[in-house]
């Protein structure tokens, strides 16, 4: 077959392709100013627009949660630079094609001055070794390395090579760009859509291009010949997965612990009803209640470890679905009972300065006298033993010598705290007055 005919047939295999491919590929733009949402990225005057126009973009990195448009991106600046763009996969990728890349642009450089631009999609996927393999080539500027994560760059790419490219962090689309997105969508597909069954889908992908154009893709087919109405969309949407990757886990962790903290129940079932849905294991949530309990209630509300520790034991014993209800009725706990971290305080401020060297001898009169000879060595001597004392407690001296007066333990005036606080004081104030500190 001639190479003409070939051509043909490649051709028209092509445009079949594109024919048969997702809304989503169909869509995707061709150039920068094709690009829909990220205009802090790409509005005028903005940093990777400027970059982009002038062909000067380094490395780069985009990170960003899914259907945020990094590849649409990573193409829209392709379609933009004189340089040849080359593309792989992390996924399917090894250090052979890594090398064989670096080689051809090695190549390309010395016998046409031609720069190479590579496109690696799913970045985090690459392992150290993958990863090091690019870095003397970008360091070199063999090559412009631009890689798409959905995961926090800071934890999954290579400190030498995630400092030798600009991070640009890719935000969630909001309603005006998922709008203008489906409106494309509808116009390429030739189909109309009801004003309330385009809002539906806007509010229902939170922020992700990807899966509006997926939905009203499948909407469009399931509505066939008839205008899309809102039942099209939520049948479209019914199997939808809520979105929740690496970053995700960390940043709605963090709210539901600072919620906790913040004393508002609302926030926090919000976020735990978040991780819920999304599959976070129910035992990471539980343990993070048992470590708020302490760090965050601690004795202002002494119930509350026992609570989140029973929710933990619940988790294992019960299992999900049915123990959200616990976790929820725990989290509700932690949430609305008074706040104080002073125990946290107390050890972190004894640990740092056991750790500076501030040290002392065990007193004589505590040391263990339990063994034969002990009490010729004078240990246990003078020691008052406090459940002889009608107080239950005695003012003898507990700390090393050059420690004496210090205070690690500063209670609040917060909850069961408030006593705590008003019984040391008395004890400090008349240590040899006969005080019944019985509550």
């Amino acid at each position: 077959m001639s190479g003409d005919g070939s051509d043909l047939f490649s051709s028209a295999a092509a445009e079949q392709l594109r024919r048969q491919a997702p809304l989503a590929a169909r869509l995707r733009p061709r150039t920068i100013d094709d690009v829909v949402g990220q205009d802090h990225l790409v509005g005028p005057g903005r940093p990777l627009r400027r970059l982009t126009e002038q062909d000067r973009l380094s490395s780069a990195i985009f990170w960003g949660p899914p259907g945020t448009g990094k590849t649409t991106l990573a193409r829209a600046i392709a379609g933009s630079t004189s340089r040849v763009v080359e593309q792989l996969s992390a996924v399917s990728a090894g250090v052979k094609d890594v090398r064989e890349v670096i080689e051809r642009a090695r190549r390309r450089l010395g016998e046409h001055q031609q720069g190479t631009m590579l496109f690696l999609d799913e970045i985090h996927r690459f392992s150290k070794a993958q990863q090091d393999a690019l870095l003397p080539a970008v360091e070199d500027g063999t090559l412009i390395l631009v890689g798409a994560t959905t995961e926090n760059p800071y934890f999954e790419v290579n400190p030498p090579l995630r400092s030798r490219s600009t991070l640009f962090r890719l935000e969630p689309l909001d309603n005006e760009a998922l709008t203008t997105l489906v409106e494309r969508g509808l116009a390429l597909e030739g189909a109309e859509a009801d004003d309330d069954a385009i809002r539906l889908l806007v509010d229902r992908v939170g922020g992700d291009g990807r899966q509006a154009l997926t939905g009203i893709e499948v909407a469009i087919a399931i509505a066939g010949d008839e205008k899309v109405t809102v039942e099209h969309v939520e049948a479209a949407l019914s199997t939808s997965a809520l979105r929740y990757g690496r970053d995700d886990h960390y940043d709605v962790i963090s709210a539901f612990i600072k919620s906790v903290r913040g004393s508002d129940a609302d926030a926090t079932v919000y976020w735990l009803a978040r991780m819920l849905e999304a599959g976070e294991d129910a035992r990471f949530i539980a343990r993070r209640m048992v470590i708020l309990a302490s760090e965050d209630v601690g004795l202002a509300d002494p119930l509350a470890l026992v609570v989140a520790n029973a929710a933990a034991h619940a988790v294992e014993y019960v299992g999900l679905p049915e123990a959200q209800l616990t976790l929820s009725q725990a989290a509700i706990y932690l949430a609305t009972a008074p706040k104080s971290n002073r125990a946290a305080e107390a050890i972190w401020r004894a640990t740092a300065e056991v750790r500076d060297g501030v040290l002392g001898e065990v007193p004589a009169h505590l040391r263990d006298a339990s063994y034969q000879g002990a009490k010729t060595l004078g240990h246990g001597s003078g020691y008052e033993y406090p459940h002889d004392d009608e107080r239950g407690w005695v003012p003898q001296q507990y700390l090393p010598d050059p420690l004496v007066g210090r205070q690690w333990y500063r209670p609040s005036e917060h909850g069961r705290e408030r006593q705590i606080a008003e019984t040391i004081r008395r004890r400090q104030a008349a240590p040899d007055d006969r005080i019944d500190d019985q509550e």
